[in-house]
């Protein structure tokens, strides 16, 4: 079998690459001309999420009662691939396959993967020069559309960004206080649904200035909680589960604790239809909306005027928010999160998708937040980036009665 690995970068217009890989209308892949493939990626997963909400069509879980949108990411992967092995499609385009899997799930993938090799013709498209399948020998690159083919593995990851922030980071407009040092504080915490046990025994507690990365298997119930820790699982009721300085439950509204918090995670991009500019998405991070739908005012605009300076992307204010890369998305929302200086700053999963260079700048920047400002912040990540340096670091442990938490020695990567 012939495999192909394609390196591609943010900048990428990955849509077209695939249609026409399937159309078999790239030179290069001209002995794909007449064979059936099918697409392996999270976009498709979403797809079928969107569907089976939508009008109740079931195509992954058809023979199960559970819902796509409840399983974990490792699991929808696993789901979605045995999906496309029943079509018995000639060749597989495997786009990205190990974003949002643990290191145990991205190993047991890379192994069916190679098991499959052996009668289905396998292209990956591949971001992060860790995720390069080993047993694939042919290698090209999509720049600027064009197709390249190199016979240098190393040759398809571009050289990484020598981009820098230099400066310090804007201050607030307006302070966000909170008299006590501890901010969120879980004691004993225990999640059920139904019969299922999810978190059990768990205890956190999260300071001022802290900087925490939350790791976890897929399925260990990181999601689960985080929506302990933003106040919307109503399973916190009854708990010793203290939310900047109020016990869940004692009269704070759901409103009350998110003016706290400066959220990211990269599924709020999937399904914006505005057309906002990349100034007014990032003055929107002060009123907590999508978007810009007041005029600003002029301590505003100043504001905005220096993170866009920090991040390199003044000269580009007006441009839409729609038409930049992944990359540049990534760091206008991340900005767009801190941009209030809230007391708590959660990244879900911010580098999912992202080339290395686009990662590195990413990381540097969460890197800066942290050092600088007042505020405590939640690294949530599959990936062992490069160059992170959290203070500590908040492990779920699955067992047979569900995760249980603990603070792990810090090893700077």
């Amino acid at each position: 079998m012939k495999h192909w690995a394609i390196g591609i970068t943010n900048d990428s217009n990955k849509t077209r690459l695939v249609r026409n890989l399937l159309a078999a209308q790239i030179t290069e892949f001209h002995f794909l001309s007449g064979l059936s493939g099918a697409l392996f990626s999270t976009s498709a997963v979403a797809e079928l999420i969107d569907n089976e909400e939508r009008h109740d069509a079931k195509t992954l879980t058809k023979d199960t009662p559970q819902a796509l949108r409840t399983m974990s990411s490792g699991e929808q992967k696993k789901a979605l691939l045995n999906y496309l092995l029943t079509k018995n499609s000639d060749f597989i385009i495997l786009d990205n396959p190990f974003d949002n899997l643990d290191t145990s799930s991205q190993i047991h993938l890379s192994k069916t993967l190679e098991a499959i090799a052996t009668k289905t013709i396998l292209i990956q498209l591949v971001s992060r020069k860790d995720d390069l399948l080993s047993f694939i020998d042919n290698f090209a690159r999509l720049e600027k559309g064009e197709i390249s083919v190199h016979n240098n593995p190393d040759r398809l990851f571009p050289s990484k960004s020598n981009i820098s922030f230099t400066g310090d980071i804007p201050a607030a407009l307006e302070a966000i206080e909170c008299k006590q040092n501890t901010l969120i504080l879980l004691h004993n915490i225990l999640v059920k649904f139904a019969d299922k046990t999810v978190l059990q025994n768990i205890n956190w507690r999260i300071k001022k200035r802290e900087f925490w990365q939350l790791i976890g298997k897929n399925g260990s119930g990181k999601t689960t909680l985080l929506s302990m820790l933003t106040g919307e699982n109503p399973k916190g009721y009854g708990q010793e589960l203290f939310l900047f300085g109020k016990k869940k439950g004692s009269g704070e509204s759901i409103w009350d604790i998110k003016k706290n918090i400066g959220y990211f995670t990269p599924s709020m991009t999937d399904k914006f239809t505005g057309y906002h500019t990349i100034e007014n998405m990032l003055i929107s991070g002060l009123n907590d909306s999508i978007g810009l739908y007041i005029k600003p005012t002029e301590a505003q605009l100043r504001l905005a005027k220096e993170w866009l300076q920090l991040i390199h992307m003044w000269e580009i204010k007006d441009v839409l928010f729609h038409e930049l890369s992944l990359g540049q998305k990534r760091l206008i929302m991340t900005t767009r999160a801190m941009i209030k200086h809230p007391l708590l700053f959660i990244l879900d999963e911010p580098t999912a998708g992202l080339d290395d260079a686009s990662a590195k700048l990413l990381v540097a920047l969460v890197n800066k937040i942290a050092k600088e400002s007042n505020t405590a912040t939640i690294f949530v990540s599959h990936r062992k980036e490069p160059g992170l340096k959290p203070d500590f670091t908040y492990e779920l442990k699955t067992t047979e009665n569900g995760s249980i938490g603990r603070v792990l020695p810090q090893i700077y990567s």
